[in-house]
This record gives structure tokens, sequence and C-alpha cells, in this order.
């Protein structure tokens, strides 16, 4: 079989194609509906010509003859239609998430895993193998399989950094678009709609595909819950939008007796766990000045050094001293977080919304009497409500490099099946009358279904998430309430509408941005970035706990100490990526 060697060092710069269609495809004040065509849709790639690329339709005349299915491209047909089963059995193997969860089927031997072989795999001779990815240390899964020779086919991930690694440590191939429109033109010509192509591309080689992301630009989906009921025992009928008064509603709570340390959507600290995120959107000056947002503003790694996350630390520490923060918060993991929710010993938690959120039945069940409200997108908690959008794109695709031709072409057969409205439809909704049942003409998930046809977490999302980032069906009103748990003493729907409302408001302003994309890789970003996540656990508890008054002196210490162990390197670095036009643009 003819084979791709990837070249290990990849060259720094783009083509300026590359860098003017990165310029006008990312940004957060573009329009919501991320199905509309943009009118300035991208041509395919020169790079297709590339003798370096894989070319699945010129494989040797033997090749072809006895592994791979029926070569089309010269009469013209293209896509499923055209498909037929490879002549010796191919393996396809695909990456998914295993993320410990309770209550889900194992994710590489299931009833949907089972349904994918039998309904795709069977028909084209292809054998489909689920790869478990562990979601908490994904860069140490890759890099285990990369060096025993085992990568899967397909590699996932939702970092643009994470992908760009790969395809500079060698783990990826470079590929054909047109090649791959040939396959997979429904695929293919989504990334066209949606303006994604200048994204498929690193160092102006062909190396990704992208998956689909609706609503990017709004991130409803993501809910911070809070005790109204305990607001209202202190004289707040509604959540507090303002730093000051939601300090003084928790004060009140506390001095009321109704939690010791009820903890606050103020600043959120299951964020430090994270390692990186610090939420710091809403205590930035805005606008933004758009060298310290490509500089500064990558969520990748915290940017302790401005001034930002200065306002970010200052806050936590206020709420530390004040006693609203839990004590013992460093110690506190996100199970025990949301234990403490459920037990009435924390004032809220925060997670993303979906038809059955174990979470909320099990807080009503404690909690009869109680009653929840989410906190409005229009809060100013931070000095402005401020926040950071998603990428428009979901899941960032890569094809491994030690991937043969015809195991290259299964991977983008199957992305094209999943993306067929009915395998799509089945693998997010399940059996009708099992998974789901259909009300007004819309399907609606069985809450609680635990029978043969159980789906994986968050209804089996991390398997079609190779196409699309979101279950959809209907108007996006319909969409939130097929996707809002039901039979909760509370009904969410509208609180989620409403807040969806304002942030498509809010997303058509400069408060509302997404973080700069990096067209080249970051050598410094690598080596330091596990560093700097270790420093800041460390950093933040110390500048969290610290008396008020010695605040300013241990910042500008160990800011200086942040800077030192890699920081300013990769400062450095940024600004140079910046200055050379290799980043995507503040819109």
């Amino acid at each position: 079989m003819k084979k791709n060697v990837l070249q290990k060092v990849l060259v720094l710069a783009l083509t300026g194609a590359m860098v003017m269609g990165m310029l006008s495809g990312c940004g957060g004040k573009g329009s919501d509906d991320s199905s509309a065509p943009s009118d300035a849709q991208e041509t395919q790639d020169d790079a297709a010509d590339d003798a370096a690329t894989k070319d699945i339709s010129n494989a040797d005349d033997a090749d072809a003859a006895d592994d791979t299915a029926a070569d089309d491209s010269a009469s013209g047909a293209s896509g499923i239609d055209s498909w037929e089963a490879f002549g010796s059995n191919v393996t396809l193997k695909v990456a998914v998430y295993d993320r410990g969860v309770e209550g889900v089927p194992t994710v590489d031997d299931n009833y949907w895993t089972k349904w994918v072989q039998e309904n795709f795999g069977d028909k084209y001779n292809i054998t489909v193998q689920y790869v478990p990815i562990t979601r908490t240390d994904v860069m140490t899964d890759y890099a285990l399989l990369a060096a025993a020779d085992d990568l899967p086919t397909i590699l996932m991930e939702y970092d643009y950094p994470k992908v760009a690694q790969w395809a500079n440590d060698g783990y990826l191939t470079t590929y054909s678009l047109d090649d791959f429109a040939q396959v997979a033109p429904t695929y293919y010509q989504r990334m066209v709609d949606n303006n994604q192509l200048s994204y498929t591309e690193l160092a102006g080689e062909t190396y990704f595909a992208l998956a689909l992301r609706p609503y990017y630009n709004t991130t409803y989906t993501y809910q911070n819950f809070v005790r109204l009921d305990w607001l209202k025992q202190v004289g707040y009928n509604e959540v507090p939008k303002t730093y000051d008064d939601m300090v003084d509603a928790l004060q009140k709570i506390m001095d009321a007796g109704i939690c010791e340390h009820p903890g606050s959507p103020l600043v959120t600290n299951k964020m430090v766990a994270v390692g990186a995120d610090t939420q710091n959107y809403g205590f930035r000056t805005y606008p933004l000045n758009e060298e310290e947002w490509a500089v500064y503003g990558d969520y990748n790694v915290v940017p302790m050094n401005w001034e930002p996350t200065k306002k970010y630390l200052q806050t936590a520490n206020e709420l530390y001293n004040l006693g609203i923060t839990n004590p013992e918060y460093y110690i506190t993991d996100d199970e025990t977080w949301k234990a403490d929710f459920i037990n009435g010993k924390a004032f809220n938690y925060s997670n993303y919304i979906s038809a059955n959120m174990d979470f909320l039945n099990s807080f009503y069940e404690n909690n009869p009497d109680a009653e929840l409200a989410i906190v409005p997108a229009d809060a100013e908690y931070a000095g402005s409500y401020g926040y950071r959008t998603d990428n428009p794109f979901g899941m960032i695709i890569g094809f491994s490099s030690s991937a043969t031709e015809d195991e290259l072409k299964a991977a983008w057969m199957y992305m094209e099946w999943m993306t067929q409205e009915e395998n799509l439809f089945t693998m997010q909704w399940g059996i009708e009358g099992e998974n789901y049942n259909v009300v007004d003409g819309l399907p609606v998930s069985v809450q609680d279904y635990s029978g043969d046809y159980t789906q994986g977490f968050n209804n089996s999302k991390d398997y079609w998430c190779v196409t699309i980032e979101s279950r959809n069906a209907g108007s996006i009103e319909e969409i939130i309430a097929a996707t809002t748990p039901a039979g909760l003493p509370q009904d969410f729907t509208q609180d989620v509408i409403d807040f969806y409302n304002k942030r498509l408001e809010i997303s058509q302003t400069d408060y509302a941005c997404t973080d700069a994309i990096y067209a080249v890789t970051l050598e410094s970003l690598s080596e330091y970035s596990g560093t700097l996540a270790s420093l800041w656990t460390e950093y933040y508890d110390t500048l969290t706990m610290c008396k008020p008054e010695e605040f300013e002196a241990k910042y500008e210490e160990l800011s200086q100490k942040y800077l030192d162990a890699g920081f300013q390197a990769i400062i450095d670095e940024r600004t140079e990526a910046y200055n050379a036009g290799n980043t995507t643009k503040l819109q």
C-alpha cells in the first residue's frame, strides 16, 4: 500500500491564503445560525494536488482490485451512492472518550457500538473498533498509543493546540480535501458552508476536518443553578446581577444560619481543578486590545500576569476572607461540590444541561421544597457580562499518520455515514418507544431509561460528536425544550430560552469573544504549559487564602516566578506569531 511519510518538523509559516481565511473564519459576533452559508465560501485547497498527501483515487490498480472499494472518481460519482464494500476487511479504529461516568455502558462494547458495526461496518466490510481515551488525561493516552504504534485511525479533540501538537509530533497525516470531498461530500460541503476550511490547515498543509458546532456563540448549554429559595429567605426575590448584591445576599444567607459557607457563582473554584481556564472574561476591559487578546487571552495556559486575572484572584481572595468560600475548597473536587449542592451545603452548582440530569433528580429528592434558578446571562459579577464564545467548530478530527489508504477512506466513509440524517438521528435519540417518544412531532427523551438500548454519556455524544456537537430537532426553542430536563418540580425551559436570547443579543457586541487560534505550533506552550498549570494551582491557593493586606506583595512575587517558569517565553512566542500575522484576528 502507498503510505504517506509525515515530516516531523513543520514549516512554521502559513500561506497568505490561509491567514486571510482564518481572519474571516473566527469571531464572537457572527450570526448564531451556524448552518447558514457564508457569503465568502472557501474554495477547495490547492494543496490537494500536493504529492505528499494521500491520494485515494489514484491507488495502484492491483491494490484497488484487491483491497479497495471501486474508484468512482473518474465517472464523477461521489458519496454513499458510489461506495462499495472493500475487497478485504478494513479495521477502522475510532477514538471515543471514556469519562468514567457510572451508569453508562462500556464505551467500546455496547448496543450502540454493535449497531454501528451492523449498519455501517458489515455493509462495507469494515471492522469498527472504538478506542477508549481517558477524558481527563487525553494527551497521555494518545502518547502511549503513539509509542506503541497503535494510534486510532480517527483522532479527535476540542482544543486546537493539542491537535497542532499531534501534527508536530508526527501523529497525523496530511490529506487531500479533493479526495475527502469525493468520499464525504455532505461533510465537506458543510465545512464550506460554515467557512471552516481555513481551520483544516496547519503550516500550509491540510491536517484536520471540523465537526459542526450549532449556536456556538451563545453557549447556552452550560448553566449555573443557584438556591432561589435561600435568596428569598434573605429578601431577594430574584438572582442578583451585580457583585455587590450577590455578596450581600450570600453574607445574609450565612448570617441567617442557612449555610455556613455557601460558595458562589462569582468565582467558580471548579475551574481551578481544570488547571487552566480562569473564566476571567468578565474582568477584561472592553473593547479588547487585539494584541493583548492574542497574547494573553488563550485559555490553554492561565495568563497570571494579565490584569483581568489579577482582578479574578482579588475577588477569590475577598470571597475566601469573607467566609463565603468553603475553606476546604482546595480539596473539594467536582463530585464533592455536586454532593454538597445536593445535600444543601452549597449555594450553586453548574453543569451542562441535558434531557436527564442526575444531580437535579437527586437534589429534588433530598430537597423537595427547594426552588432553584439559573444565573442570568447579563449578570455582571466581574464588572461586565463579557464571556467566551465557543469556537465556530466542534470536534477537530485528525487521521493517523500510520493509516493505510483503505483505513483513511474508511474513516471518511464513517464520518459521512454518521452525518446522514437518519443515522445521526438514531445515534442521538435512540429507539422510539424506548429512548424517546414523539410528542407534537418532536422527539422527547425518556427520563431515567435503563433498558437494553441505554445510550452512552450525554445521549451517546462521544460517538456522534465526530460530525456535530449537539442534538438538534426543530427551532431553537424546541431544541431547548427537548434538551432541558423534564419531570422535575421546576421547568427550566423558559429560563434557558431567556438565557439564550440574552446571549444572542450580547453576541453582537464587543463583550462576546473567542480566543485566538495560532496557525503555527508554539513550542514554548508545549514545553511549559504543564509546569505552569501546576504552579497556577499552587499560586491560586496562596493568593486566595492570604490576608487581604498581603495580596499585592504576594501577587508581584508569584507573578515574577510565573514569568520565569516559562510564561515569558510563551508571551514572546505568541507576540512573534501575532506580529507575523499567524493568528486569527479579533472580530
